[in-house]
């Protein structure tokens, strides 16, 4: 852009034309400090490790919010930000019950996905969605490793969440997107996908009009298959997506570990089996602190981290902004 407008001012200077309008400015990016301050705010000891249907969780929740207040995304939830969901205790679990009405006299506890929404301006887009999420909740307080109980889940998947939280702040500042784009943080993830279940079935808006779904899923360390600075995308096989991010330079490749089938492992899968493209944005390289204590904030790579979110704020602005993406022949999972 330098490089053309130069010339162009020489000119004008030189001239009684008028001077070209300078270019704009740059699109708002992400800052490392953002990312350290928010992973660690997740990650803290003080969210209990954040366990489905917890205070931690819901001091997450109350965090997460709180950011898209800061961002005035619009509320998208039935309680501002918040949709409540309801989740049956028992003996050895938490169930969703079949519906609202099932919960009396049964013992309960209410939980909550986070949703915002950043309203598309393109008359002919602005009704088509493209859902961002990524789960808030880990696996609580559990049996000690070295002297440690706190689950803290930092790259699963607060580093997700920040993530989410960083591509609505970038997507806001800059100019509007022609699609809607609604990003979500849901609970229930670690416990068989139970806050996306309940969203899927009290969607904020009509599920045809979903277009596609970035999930985003533990990219707080490098793959060293990849590099740092480098995310995969799961299931780059199936839709136009990762082409689509591939033409555009973007530093996401294919999944390295087709054998452990990731693209089935996420709350993208609930999406993709209703015929929504749906992929999950990830550099998780198979590292030992998976579900473990240690999986916090002193081993995230925030650098690398900040280098994928740059990247991912990209390749939702592509999604938003260019051609829909479709499933390529033989992409969409069994049965659609």
């Amino acid at each position: 852009m330098r490089l053309r407008w130069m010339p162009a001012v020489l000119l004008a200077a030189c001239s009684s034309a008028p001077a070209p309008a300078p270019p704009p400015a740059p699109a708002p990016t992400v800052s490392a400090a953002f990312v350290r301050a928010t992973l660690a705010a997740l990650a803290d000891d003080s969210m209990q490790g954040r366990l489905t249907g917890t205070p931690g969780a819901a001091r997450a929740a109350r965090l997460i919010a709180q950011q898209m207040t800061d961002t005035h995304l619009i509320p998208a939830g039935d309680s501002g930000y918040y949709q409540r969901v309801p989740l049956l205790v028992m003996a050895d679990r938490l169930e969703l019950p079949p519906s609202a009405a099932d919960t009396v006299g049964k013992n309960i506890v209410i939980d909550a996905n986070v949703l915002g929404m950043l309203r598309g301006t393109d008359p002919a887009l602005r009704n088509e969605v493209v859902l961002v999420d990524a789960h808030y909740d880990h696996l609580g307080i559990g049996r000690p490793v070295k002297g440690d109980s706190i689950y803290n889940g930092a790259d699963d998947d607060a580093s997700g969440v920040v993530a989410v939280l960083a591509i609505a702040r970038a997507l806001a500042a800059g100019p509007p997107p022609k699609r809607s784009i609604l990003f979500v943080a849901t609970t229930g993830e670690e416990v068989g996908l139970l806050g996306t279940r309940w969203l899927i079935a009290h969607f904020p808006v009509p599920l045809d009009s979903v277009k596609a779904n970035l999930e985003i899923e533990m990219i707080g360390r490098p793959d060293p298959l990849i590099g740092t600075g480098h995310a995969w995308l799961t299931g780059s096989e199936r839709t136009t997506m990762g082409p689509t991010f591939k033409a555009a330079g973007l530093a996401i490749f294919p999944d390295p570990h087709p054998e452990q089938h990731f693209f089935e492992r996420s709350d993208n899968i609930a999406y993709a089996e209703l015929g929504i493209p749906a992929q999950t944005l990830s550099s998780y390289g198979l590292h030992t602190d998976y579900h473990a204590p240690s999986d916090d904030l002193a081993h995230a790579d925030i650098e690398h981290m900040t280098a994928v979110i740059g990247a991912a704020i990209e390749a939702v602005r592509l999604l938003a902004n260019g051609a829909q993406v479709s499933w390529l022949p033989g992409g969409k999972p069994t049965g659609q």
